[in-house]
């Protein structure tokens, strides 16, 4: 197989789509299930068919998405495929022209059956889920394929030798971890008995190379002060460690542990933005970037304005809460500034028309999208914050707001 090009991206763009969290199929199965074929792609060109299952790449199983990235990067490759029809079995050399894509879609991105945590994490949001909830959400996968594949966070706890050293040899980059804390004593009360396992392979791939993300859900008492402190210190020490996102604890009515987060505290969320600052600060002037990051919730718990875009380093913890807050409060600006005349005119449609706009949201948004609100005269576009009374607790973002349906 010919060398890696270091410039040649790790994944190609179906990797932003949404993880599948439950298995894609039967475990006992063996290889991927081919979704889809381009029609006069070279999977069409070897007779490729959905439904068919592709077993072995260049005589390697096919578990996942990465054996197939890995063993497919040239413009050839001898692939073993099952035909369901006939319970046949039939090898076929797969060709295309460089840069051409191989047009088959398969059935997920892990086709082994998914791994799924061994942790018993105090924070775990799955656990306190409503007992109506859909199975696919209490499903609590801590998969590193998915990690780099897609982005999930993981502890490492549950990996392997053998998969530590295949992640390294690859070179899966960049990963991104959940850390939560370094103390070892801290770290057992939040994640549970395995959590020595966790810090072990993050280190074996710290120092192999490998880029990390890294992830706290801050709990009060628990693993704030000084422990953050500790914490921050840990990846200050690894430049490894390219980003931190601190988001905090968020639970619901359906558990017992907790009562109160950063939500109810506005002294407690300043004192973890003033705690970070000189971290940042240092950062800034060592690494040219910010590295350490709250979650927007700091910032509109402490009753604090977000900081400015350029703070954010390219928004690499963006789908974590880090920086949505910005990028939307600098979108509405760009709008104002360069739309000015189309937001006229909206506003003069509707205005003929006697209509208003009505923004649902959280509660935790109302006050953000109030921006967006004043591109308008009063009561032609205005928010509408429900409180989140299925989740309870401390819920109140946008995204986790539901309506049931009774049939």
């Amino acid at each position: 197989m010919a060398e890696r090009d270091s410039n040649m991206p790790s994944v190609p763009t179906y990797a932003g789509t949404v993880a599948p969290y439950a298995l894609s199929k039967d475990p006992s199965s063996d290889g991927a299930t081919v979704l889809s074929v381009a029609p006069d792609s070279p999977a069409y060109d070897i007779g490729l068919e959905p439904g068919m299952r592709v077993l072995t790449v260049n005589g390697k199983p096919l578990t996942d998405m990465i054996v197939w990235l890995w063993e497919t990067e040239d413009v050839e490759a001898e692939i073993e495929v099952f035909d369901p029809r006939d319970n046949t079995v039939a090898s076929a050399v797969i060709e295309r022209f460089p840069g051409e894509e191989w047009g088959v879609d398969f059935d997920g991105v892990v086709f082994d059956g998914m791994r799924t945590c061994v942790n018993a994490c105090i924070f775990c949001f799955m656990n306190m889920l409503p007992k109506e909830s859909r199975s696919t959400l209490t499903i609590r996968d801590d998969d590193y394929r998915l990690s780099f594949l897609q982005g999930n966070f993981v502890t490492l706890t549950n990996m392997k030798d053998p998969e530590v050293e295949d992640a390294i040899d690859k070179m899966l980059s960049p990963m991104n971890v959940s850390l939560h804390a370094i103390t070892p004593e801290c770290r057992r009360k939040l994640i549970g008995r395995n959590a020595p396992r966790g810090i072990e392979v993050l280190e074996r791939f710290l120092e192999a190379g490998i880029e990390i993300h890294a992830q706290i859900v801050l709990c009060p008492g628990i693993n704030d002060g000084d422990e953050l402190l500790a914490t921050l210190e840990y990846v200050e020490a690894h430049p490894g460690i390219t980003s931190l996102a601190i988001v905090p604890l968020g639970f619901t009515k359906h558990q017992k542990r907790f009562t109160t987060s950063y939500s109810d505290d506005v002294e407690a969320s300043r004192a973890v933005v003033k705690m970070l600052e000189p971290f940042q600060q240092r950062a800034r002037e060592e690494r040219g970037c910010t590295v350490f990051q709250l979650a927007d919730e700091f910032y509109i718990d402490a009753r604090l304005p977000v900081p400015p875009a350029e703070t954010y380093d390219g928004f690499p913890q963006f789908y974590d809460g880090i920086g949505m807050l910005r990028s939307f409060l600098d979108e509405v600006e760009s709008v104002r500034a360069v739309r000015s005349l189309e937001v006229a005119r909206v506003f003069e449609r509707l205005g003929e028309s006697g209509r208003r706009v009505l923004i649902i949201s959280g509660e935790a948004a109302q006050g953000t999208f109030g921006a967006f609100c004043s591109m308008f005269d009063a009561g032609v576009v205005d928010v509408f914050a429900i409180k989140n009374e299925y989740f309870g607790g401390n819920v109140n973002v946008t995204g986790l707001i539901l309506s049931l349906i009774h049939i």
